[in-house]
This record gives C-alpha cells, sequence and structure tokens, in this order.
C-alpha cells in the first residue's frame, strides 16, 4: 500500500505532467538519447551504468533515487559536449523468480484457486543478539525480499498487493511468464521519469536471451582458462530445502548474511553418565560449545546449560557423541560430522536438567573437573545451547556464577550441589588494561551489577571489556605468556583442534531464509567458486582500485575492508534461473557471479538484438545466436584476437569492436552502498581477470549511495510507508520527484524523500514557468540600453559565480548541493535583482538569466527545461545545448551586495523594533510614530580593540595549523596585551567567540581588519533601494570618526550602526481623478524643504504599480479651498489645475498646518489635498 497524503489540488502536478508527456514523445520520436560510436574514437564519451534491478515487482522509489544519481550526471556531461551513453539491462537470473513461481504452485495445491488461506496468527519478534562479535566484514542491514513482501504470509498475497487480479495472478506460476511481464513495465515505468537511456541495448538476463547467454558462457570459460573458477568443498550458507548454495539474491532474509568461524570446545562426560545418557556407556560423549574466544579456555569454572531447553545426543563421524541442540546438530550434519551429508542420528533426546550437575574434562583449564550449571538465558538461536563459563573476561558468567553461589535455594531448585559451585573461583588468565586481570569482575563491580537480570547493564560491561580485551588484552597463562591476545587466538584454537580438544564449527551470522522459506545453514559443499582474495588476483584488484574515483574516502575505505575479508565465492547452483555452467551443465551460473561484466555486452546488444529484450529476433548486422562462438566474444572484446573462422562477416564484427573499443571502460557505475561488499567489488575483480592486461578497460568510477528513507522513516509495504516509481510520478510529476531525490541526500548516509518538500518543490517549478511567461510576455516593456548599474553589475557577478559552483557540485556528483546552488540560491540571486533593481530589470539581463536557469537545471528537471527552452525560441532540443559559459566573478561585488542584502535586512529590524517599543520586562508600548529619517554611521577600521584582536587572532590562527587553539589559551594571549585589560571581561572574549563563529561560515576573511569594498559608496549607491525598502524619506551616511564616543567604539567595518528619527510633516491628501485606472487617493506627509521628487517617491512606495516617476505628473489646484470640492471633468483631469515643476521646493507650516510651494522664486499656498496623474 502506497501512503496517502491530504493535498490541497492537483492542477499544477498535472500541468507539469502534460509537459512532460509532451517532451517525452518528443524525445522519443527523435531517438535523442540513441547513440552509436563514431567512425573515428574521438575520446569524448561518457559511459554509465546502474545494476541492473531484478524483475519480480515494481520499481519503487529506492531504486529510482539510486538511479537518479546516474540521471543527474548523464544530463550534466551530455551539456558538457560528451557523447554519452546510459544502456539498462534487467535482471531474472536466480533464485527468486523461479521460487516465486514454485511458492504460487504450491500454495494453489494446497489452498485452492483462487487460494483461501487459513487466519495468520501474530508472530512474536525474533529475540536481538547484542554479543560483541570482532570482525572486519561489511555487510548489509536489511533484506531486500522482506521488505517487498511487507506484511504479506503468501506469495499469493504478495501479487495481489501489485494490483494484480487472482486470474493474472495464476499466470505467475510459471517462472517464463514472469520475464514477459515485469520488464516492459519496467521500462515504461522508467521512460515517465525521462530516463536518458538507449533502450535499443536493453535485455534480460538468463538462457531465455540466447545472446547474453552466450556472453555468459564466455566469460565463464574465460575466467575458467584462468584459474579463476575452481572446484571443492567450501563452507558456503546452504538452503537444505533447495538443496544447494544459498546466495545474497536468493535470500528472503538474511541478505549479506556469511558464515561465522567458531571454535567448537569438546568438554568429556566423565563417567557414571547421567541416567539419560546411561544406555551410552562405553561411547565417549562430549557437551560441545561453540565459542567465539578460544584463547579464554584457560578460565573455564564451568559449563552452562538451560535446565528447560531440548537437547539431542547423536552420533559423529569420529565415534564420538556429542551433545548439542537439534539446530546445532541439524548445522553440523552439512558439514561432514556425520555419516550422512545432511543427516545425523539421534541416540538420546534431552532437557537441559537431564544433564545438569554432569562433571566434565575441559581443555586447558586449571581445574580437572568442572560441572554443568543452569543459565536461563541462552539462546537456541544461536551457538549449540552449550556455554562455557569463563567468569574472569565473560560479565554474564560472573553475574550468574556469584548468583549460584550466593542463592542455596537456587542451586537446591536445579539440584546442583554446594561442591559443583562454591569451591570454582574466576581464574585470572589475561591483563587488560584498565581493568586488571579478572576484568569482568572489575567492570561489574563498577557498574554495580548485582545480578544476571541486569541486562542493559551487563550489556554495557561486556561492550566495554570485550574489544579492549581482544586488542589491548595480553594472556597470563599457558605457552603463550605474555603475547597479545589478537596474536595467539588463532594459535591457542590450532593447538586444540590438533590435540581434538576441538573442532571448527560454522553457522551463519544471523538465520537466513531462502526464499522457499527454509531456514539456511552453513554446509561444506562441492561447489564451483570464484577464487576470490587469491593473493595475484587480490593484489591486481587493488591496484584496479586505485584508479577507481569512489567519490568518498568511505566508499574507498568499504573497498579496502571488503578486499581484505574477501575470499572464495560460489559462483554454482542448481536452482532457479540463469546461464548453464559451460563445462558441467547441472549447475547454473549464480546471479552475483554472471552481473559483473555485462556493461561489455551493453556495448554491442544493440546490434545483435532485434528491438527485444529477449534476442528473439536478430539485430540489425543479423547475425545468429550460435554464430556467436567464443573465438568471436573474443575477437570482438580482446584488441589483439586473431579474426575468428567464421561466416559473419568481418566489417560486422569490427562494428561490434569498435563499439566495445569506442565506450569502454564503464566511466561510472552507481550503486546502493549495500552492494560495495559484494557486487561492486566483484565487478572489479572480474574486469581485471578478463582484461589482465588491459588497464585502460577496467573501470574508472563507483558512486555508492545510502539507503532512501521516505518522510524520515524507512520505506515498508507492511507499514504504508511506501512508494513505487509510478506512484510517486502520479503524485509529484517526473521533475518534482527528482527535485526531491536530488535535495534527498548525496552521502553514504541514508537520504529522505520528504513528501511536504516535493510539494514545495512543485509550486517552486510551476511558478518558475509562470514567471518565464510572463517575462516573454513583457519582454518590450523591460530596460533596455547598456546594462551597467551597480544591481546590473552584481546581477552579472552573481550568475557566474553560480554557474561556476553548480559546476563544481555536479562534477563531485553532490546533487543536493547542485540543486541548493543552481536553483534555490539561483532563484534567490533573481530575487535580490527584482529588489534592488530600482530602475526595473535589465531586459538582456532576465533573459541571460532564463537560458542559464534553464541550463543548470536540466540535468535534474529535464522536461520543465526542455519546455521553457522551447518557449525561448530554441529550435534544438536542450538535449544538444551547451553548458552556460561563466564570465568573470568580480568577488568583492558579491560580498558588497551580501553586505547591502544584510545591513537592509537589519535595518529593517532596528525599524520594527523602532515602532514597537517594549516596556519593562517585554510589555507592550503604544506603536510610536514610524521614523521617516535615518543617518547611517559606518567604519573606517575596526576600533583599536577589537583590530589588536583580530590580528592575534588571525596570528594564533595561522600558528595552529589553521585552527583556533583552546579558548583559555586565546584569553591568555589577549589577556596579556596591555590595550585590551579594560574590555577582557565584558568585550573580548564574546567578540572573539563571534569572530569564531564567522570564520566557520565565511573562511579566514572574516578576521580581515578592512572591507574589500568601499562600505560607504555601496551605501550611496544604493539610496533609492534603501529608500524603498526601509520606507524611509531620508538617508545620509557618514562615517563614524563624525559621531560621538559611543558610536565610534561600538561601529566597526561591515557592522554600520544607525539614528532614526521622525521628521515632522504636514498630511496631505493625495488623489487621482482618472476613471477606472486602479490608482487611490492616499493620506501622506508633505515636509519641509521636500522636493516634488521626494513627494512623487513617498506615493510609489505606497501606489507598487507604478514603476517609472517620469510618468507620474504632480499638480495643485488653482483653488486650493474650492478646487478639491469641485466635481471633476473625466476626461479633462487637468482642468482647474497647474502643475509642480519637478524644480519646485515644498515649505510647511507646522502651527498652522498649511503647505506651500515655491515655483520660479513665488510662494503659492497649495492647500491640504493634491493631485497625481499617472500616463
Amino acid at each position: 500500500m502506497e501512503i496517502e497524503v491530504e493535498r490541497k489540488g492537483t492542477y499544477k502536478v498535472e500541468a507539469l505532467r502534460e509537459i512532460e508527456r509532451q517532451v517525452q514523445k518528443r524525445w522519443e520520436e527523435d531517438k535523442v538519447f540513441e547513440v552509436d560510436a563514431p567512425e573515428k574514437n574521438d575520446g569524448n564519451k561518457f559511459f554509465v551504468t546502474f545494476p541492473y534491478p531484478y524483475m519480480n515487482g515494481r520499481l519503487h522509489l529506492g531504486h529510482t533515487f539510486s538511479l537518479s544519481k546516474n540521471e543527474f550526471i548523464m544530463g550534466y556531461r551530455r551539456l558538457q559536449g560528451k557523447r554519452c551513453l546510459w544502456p539498462f539491462g534487467l535482471h531474472c537470473s536466480g533464485m527468486p523468480i523461479k521460487a516465486c513461481a514454485d511458492k504460487l504452485q504450491r500454495e494453489i495445491k494446497e489452498f485452492g484457486y483462487p487460494p483461501v488461506f487459513p487466519k495468520t496468527v501474530a508472530k512474536e519478534e525474533a529475540p536481538v543478539d547484542n554479543e560483541p562479535i570482532i570482525k572486519d566484514k561489511s555487510k548489509g542491514k536489511k533484506s531486500k525480499a522482506a521488505a517487498k513482501a511487507g506484511g504479506a504470509d503468501y506469495q499469493w498475497q504478495i501479487m495481489q498487493s501489485l494490483g494484480l487480479k487472482d486470474e493474472e495472478i495464476k499466470n505467475f506460476a510459471d517462472a517464463a511468464y514472469w520475464l514477459g511481464y515485469f520488464p516492459p513495465l519496467a521500462k515504461q515505468d522508467l521512460q515517465c521519469m525521462g530516463l536518458k537511456v538507449d533502450w535499443r541495448r536493453t535485455f534480460i538476463t538468463t538462457d531465455a536471451n540466447p545472446y547474453y547467454d552466450s556472453f555468459v558462457r564466455w566469460q565463464f570459460l574465460t575466467l575458467k582458462d584462468r584459474n579463476k573458477v575452481k572446484f571443492g568443498k567450501r563452507y558456503t550458507i546452504f538452503s537444505p530445502f533447495d538443496k544447494q548454495p544459498c546466495m545474497d539474491h536468493d535470500r528472503q532474509t538474511g541478505e549479506g548474511v556469511g558464515p561465522q568461524e567458531y571454535t567448537l570446545i569438546k568438554m568429556k562426560v566423565l563417567e557414571p553418565y547421567p541416567p539419560k545418557l546411561s544406555g551410552l556407556k562405553g561411547k565417549p560423549i562430549f557437551l560441545v560449545a561453540a565459542t567465539l574466544r578460544p584463547e579464554t579456555m584457560y578460565g573455564q569454572t564451568n559449563c552452562w546449560v538451560r535446565p528447560d531447553m531440548r537437547y539431542v545426543a547423536f552420533q559423529t563421524v569420529w565415534g564420538e557423541v556429542f551433545v548439542s541442540t537439534g539446530r546445532a546438530a541439524r548445522n553440523m550434519a552439512y558439514q561432514g560430522f556425520t555419516k550422512d551429508d545432511g543427516k545425523y542420528e539421534t541416540l538420546v533426546e534431552l532437557v537441559g536438567q537431564d544433564i545438569m550437575g554432569v562433571a566434565l574434562k575441559a581443555p586447558l583449564t586449571k581445574y580437572d573437573k568442572i560441572y554443568t550449571l543452569p543459565m536461563l538465558n541462552i539462546k537456541e538461536d544461536k551457538g549449540t545451547g552449550v556455554v562455557t563459563s569463563v567468569p574472569s573476561d565473560a560479565p554474564d558468567d560472573f553475574a550468574a556464577l556469584r548468583d549460584l553461589k550466593k542463592k542455596k535455594p537456587m542451586r537446591e531448585k536445579y539440584q546442583v550441589t554446594d561442591e559443583m559451585v562454591l569451591p570454582y573461583d574466576p581464574v585470572p588468565i589475561i591483563e587488560v588494561p584498565g581493568f586488571g586481570n579478572l576484568c569482568a569482575v572489575t567492570v561489574c563491580d563498577q557498574l554495580k551489577i548485582q545480578s544476571q537480570n541486569d541486562k542493559d547493564k551487563l550489556q554495557e560491561a561486556k561492550e566495554k571489556v570485550y574489544l579492549k580485551g581482544f586488542y589491548e588484552g595480553v594472556i597470563q597463562v599457558g605457552e603463550f605468556k605474555g603475547k597479545k591476545i589478537q596474536d595467539i587466538k588463532q594459535d591457542v584454537k590450532r593447538k586444540m583442534v590438533d590435540k581434538k580438544e576441538a573442532v571448527v564449527y560454522m553457522e551463519p551470522e544471523k538465520q537466513v531464509m531462502s526464499r522457499s522459506g527454509d531456514e539456511c545453514v552453513v554446509a561444506l559443499c562441492d561447489q564451483w567458486y570464484l577464487d576470490y582474495g587469491e593473493e595475484g588476483w587480490k593484489k591486481q584488484t587493488a591496484t584496479a582500485l586505485q584508479q577507481v574515483e569512489t567519490f568518498t574516502d568511505d566508499v574507498r575505505k568499504n573497498f579496502e575492508a571488503t578486499l581484505d575479508w574477501l575470499h572464495e565465492h560460489a559462483c554454482s547452483r542448481s536452482f532457479g534461473l540463469g546461464t548453464k555452467m559451460p563445462w558441467d551443465e547441472k549447475y547454473l551460473v549464480e546471479s552475483l557471479s554472471d552481473s559483473t561484466i555485462y556493461m561489455a555486452y551493453y556495448t554491442v546488444a544493440h546490434l545483435l538484438q532485434g528491438g527485444t529484450f529477449d534476442g528473439s529476433k536478430p539485430g540489425p548486422l543479423g547475425i545468429r545466436p550460435e554464430q556467436m562462438t567464443r573465438e568471436v566474444w573474443n575477437y570482438v572484446f580482446f584488441k589483439s584476437a586473431p579474426f575468428p573462422k567464421t561466416d559473419i562477416p568481418k566489417d560486422k564484427l569490427n562494428r561490434m569492436k569498435r563499439e566495445f573499443e569506442y565506450w569502454y571502460p564503464v566511466d561510472l557505475r552507481v550503486s546502493g552502498k549495500d552492494l560495495v561488499p559484494n557486487h561492486l567489488t566483484y565487478f572489479l575483480y572480474n574486469h581485471c581477470a578478463i582484461w589482465p592486461d588491459s588497464k585502460d578497460k577496467w573501470p574508472q568510477g563507483v558512486r555508492a549511495n545510502g539507503h532512501l528513507l521516505l518522510n524520515s522513516e524507512k520505506m515498508s509495504k507492511s507499514t504504508g510507508n511506501f512508494l513505487t516509481l509510478t506512484g510517486a510520478i502520479e503524485k509529484f510529476s517526473a521533475d518534482g520527484m527528482r527535485l526531491a531525490l536530488a535535495d534527498a541526500g548525496d552521502t553514504v548516509e541514508d537520504a529522505n524523500f520528504v513528501e511536504r518538500m516535493a510539494d514545495a518543490g512543485i509550486l517552486r517549478l510551476y511558478t518558475w514557468l509562470e514567471w518565464v511567461k510572463e517575462m516573454l510576455a513583457s519582454k518590450d516593456t523591460l530596460r533596455g540600453g547598456p546594462p551597467t548599474n551597480w544591481s546590473d553589475r552584481a546581477f552579472v557577478s552573481s550568475m557566474n559565480k553560480g554557474i561556476l559552483e553548480t559546476a563544481t557540485r555536479y562534477d563531485r556528483m553532490m546533487f543536493k548541493e547542485a540543486v541548493k546552488t543552481g536553483f534555490y540560491e539561483f532563484q534567490a540571486t533573481l530575487s535580490k535583482y527584482k529588489e534592488i533593481a530600482t530602475e526595473g530589470m535589465h531586459r538582456e539581463l532576465v533573459f541571460r538569466f532564463i537560458e542559464v536557469q534553464t541550463l543548470v537545471l536540466a540535468p535534474v528537471c529535464p522536461h520543465l527545461c526542455e519546455h521553457i527552452w522551447g518557449l525561448l525560441g530554441k529550435k534544438e532540443s536542450i538535449m544538444q545545448a551547451a553548458w552556460p559559459q561563466a564570465g568573470p566573478v568580480d568577488e568583492v561585488m558579491n560580498e558588497a551586495l551580501d553586505y547591502l542584502m544584510d545591513v537592509a535586512h537589519d535595518f529593517r529590524l532596528r525599524l520594527k523594533n523602532f515602532a514597537e517599543p517594549k516596556g519593562k520586562k517585554g510589555a507592550s508600548q503604544p506603536p510610536a510614530q514610524r521614523p521617516t529619517h535615518m543617518t547611517i554611521w559606518v567604519a573606517k577600521t575596526f576600533p583599536t580593540w577589537q583590530h589588536l584582536t583580530l590580528m592575534t587572532l588571525r596570528k594564533m590562527y595561522e600558528e595552529n595549523m589553521n585552527s583556533f587553539p583552546e579558548n583559555k589559551d586565546i584569553a591568555k594571549a589577549l589577556g596579556g596585551l596591555e590595550e585590551l585589560k579594560k574590555y577582557m571581561k565584558r568585550k573580548v572574549m564574546p567578540f572573539v567567540a563571534m569572530v569564531k563563529s564567522n570564520v566557520e561560515k565565511q573562511g579566514t576573511r572574516a578576521m580581515d581588519v578592512t572591507l574589500p569594498f568601499d562600505e560607504k559608496a555601496v551605501l550611496e549607491e544604493n539610496m533609492k533601494y534603501l529608500l524603498n525598502t526601509l520606507e524611509l524619506d531620508y538617508i545620509e551616511v557618514k562615517f563614524s570618526t563624525e559621531a560621538e564616543d559611543k558610536v565610534k567604539e561600538e561601529c566597526c567595518p561591515g557592522k554600520p550602526l544607525s539614528n532614526l528619527w521622525v521628521e515632522p510633516g504636514v498630511e496631505v491628501m493625495f488623489v487621482n481623478p482618472q476613471p477606472s485606472c486602479g490608482h487611490f487617493s492616499w493620506p501622506l506627509p508633505v515636509r519641509q524643504g521636500d522636493t516634488t521628487d521626494k513627494v512623487l517617491g513617498r506615493i510609489m512606495r505606497i501606489e507598487r504599480g507604478i514603476k517609472d516617476a517620469t510618468q507620474v505628473k504632480l499638480m495643485r489646484y488653482d483653488d486650493p479651498l474650492v478646487g478639491p470640492r469641485t466635481m471633476p471633468t473625466f476626461n479633462q483631469p487637468e482642468k482647474g489645475k497647474t502643475t509642480i515643476p519637478e524644480s519646485a521646493v515644498f515649505t510647511v507650516n507646522l502651527e498652522t498646518q498649511s503647505v506651500s510651494v515655491s515655483e520660479n522664486g513665488k510662494s503659492v499656498d497649495v492647500g491640504r489635498t493634491l493631485v497625481y496623474l499617472v500616463q
């Protein structure tokens, strides 16, 4: 179920969607994204790929987020003039489709058609395992299959959740039906998004596509010849139900989980055996405990079992009897512990109480014998159910042993005698810095842990000591005494295994469920595997990684960590869909192994396949699948390969070879970060294996991103917080969705798609479109002439800066930042220009801005930009356009503009505070009369104490390797300066804090002692803007040196001070007698010395529709008493009135409240009503 958010209307979305449909139709008709290699290799190409998505459902917003990174960079590289190729394959190999089809078959067989399922019972939440584990692997966190299933229990219900009807669902019981159903929908959905894909090169995988099948067979024959594919027994996650290894893509849950190696400690049961085991007299019986810490076995004091847990005693191939849980016995049966693979013979079924108090002989401990004791919180889903006890180093063990020692009733309850418990004390075996040689005892005392029930504190205790013990602990006993634990851990294990006191045992790190619904085990399997980790291959891959642009250090470190731990990977399986192993056709190539170099197939797919996903028709070269022999593939992909023996004409093979040689290597592969430890690392390994001597064919770039949250929560069908690609487009439009995806985030941390922000983006895009239309309609009314005003120059510089900054962010694939500088801040630049261009915006600059904005936004919102490009009269598609050329950036001008906007904002706040004074304790006062005049004080230099502080701070900053020292050191240095002593307490350190904050935002220029521009000149040049925005009649700018001492003390460069006051005047009514003109009558003050220009400015501040003062005529009545009372003559608005000349000066008498005007040396009384006419 997709989320539903109430919305006020969809008109804007529909308008954008209609534009998108028209633009997409044009792109398809013009074949804009179909691209072939040129006859001559110009090297001007950009080849980007994306891991083909799996075709068992519709694409969702998570897919879309990752692939949007490809989409945005493709748009940018096209604008840079690159020949760009983005092919898009569709993955069908592996278990998922086959498993789902088989499930549907079983459900129809079991529950009928349409199936009637039993009522479901609420599932218990799985226990959380918080045991700290020392490992280096980087694993995925979640299962894609589980996310897709949502809350559905049956495959039929999952299909219903996709909107399918029962009569159609039954068709999906045939795996082949999936291959024809979902791929066309994927293409349709992606086209609705506006993807820049060459769809001629699209294919589905598996042997259903004979061309791709031939390609994968060639790949594996090549790998085998180069000794990269081997056969043998290897530990792997295995599905007993499917009878084959269960790789990541084959799992319902547990993606990224691998085998975890344990040391299985054999604790021999001493005779006499307990009653339940008495029938096995004469056979050696061992309780077996799985541990990750074999080095601690020197400190064993007892063995734990859970009284109510079920155990089995079973026969092993060594003639010994092991006691463990049935789950662990099942795992062991697949690892060669039993006679028959996958089966174990249960000799006795037990519960823990049946073996409570049994005497044991344990390896390495100083005690001759130890006993089984009760522990109540042993988990059945991990390990063997038998746990060794080392209370010196394991907080859980110490707490449980202490409880038993203290509580006699507890011992009696479980039939444990005193001699089994009381003589056994923790044994000091490991010295841990900060915790001594009994670290568990120490940490339990520190945290005041009272019993084994203090679970949170015990968890904290384990976190404190386990990792520290491993990395810093030193063994104090045995033959390895004096050595670090991390150095001897494997040696201790090896010693016990060699002496047959222990066995290597494997379990999945966490529970893994196959797509068949089967809990997986770790099995020792005969299988074909890729020998990842082999030293020569690993070294070569590490070299390849060095030339890969990873964009972030996190991704590179993840690759390096994976190379450290990655070893053999099973590449064969016997169930599912795919390509048969060429030399052993009872196996299929596993789905993570047939998807490592298929990018090479993209380069020729359009020539082989005739416009079909499955290659059912030959392509334009007319080559049949059977003609694509191994020698033919060699010729296409290996530069020095000889021409093969074939009936394919040479010119056709040369064309294929030319396509490959032109497009390879892959310039960029984009993926989620969870594929770094598997697919993306295999991607590097296999390119090195196939082209070992051609580094120019190795991958050039990998961009990995985090997962996508939806409205700050994980996407999940079961909670309803879920969006498909089509659902997102319908709700937000393609461009609206794309803008929100770009804004969601760029790092490997989880990104966030916020619906509210997407709605806001739609409004921004629609508003932008409407403004462009408005400008086109009013083009002739915009200002002409040379664009040389201060506001013009500032606008041009800001645009140039925006172009350069946005290009830098696109280059680094930081799309959130690119949208910020290339749209949000770019639009803010326009807003500033509108605000400060008091003489009107310049036509040439307005349309330069529209063109630049359209181009820099095009990678993210291509449909709207294509539409606007057409509105501008451009004949060619914007897809053929070039990135805008940036002119020079005047950084001083940009700083001056920022300064102007900041001080204007600051002055507006001061005016507001002046007009709304606060009384005592913040009580409101009656509104003050609005100020009319302002004096702005600017400083040429900082006050002496600030100047000295800044100079000292800069010196300390540079001496401290471009960072500030501690505040105490700064205070000490500044306090030692005689000139600053009287300012230290109240002024210096707050000033220091402000400077440090400004340095974080602005860089070191925040410590400059002068401004790079003339502050007074900037304010005076923009006086008209300041008068308008502050709605003042008069502003004068003066240097602070002319002011009183307080102003001199506080005024500093970039932080002007101001004085506000009210200049008295006489209120005059200004009327407009023009009929149907939309202008009104206003009471406005006239002040002593006002000129006609000032009065008109006052009118224009209220009448915002009047843009040009030269179009306004100010008039007085010939008879100031009778005139205002006379009915106006509508077709003669000037009758009975005289124009007041521009040179006139007004005189006011505040006592009599009268106004006169001086005209040509004469003073004329104008009364209390004047007229303004707008031409």
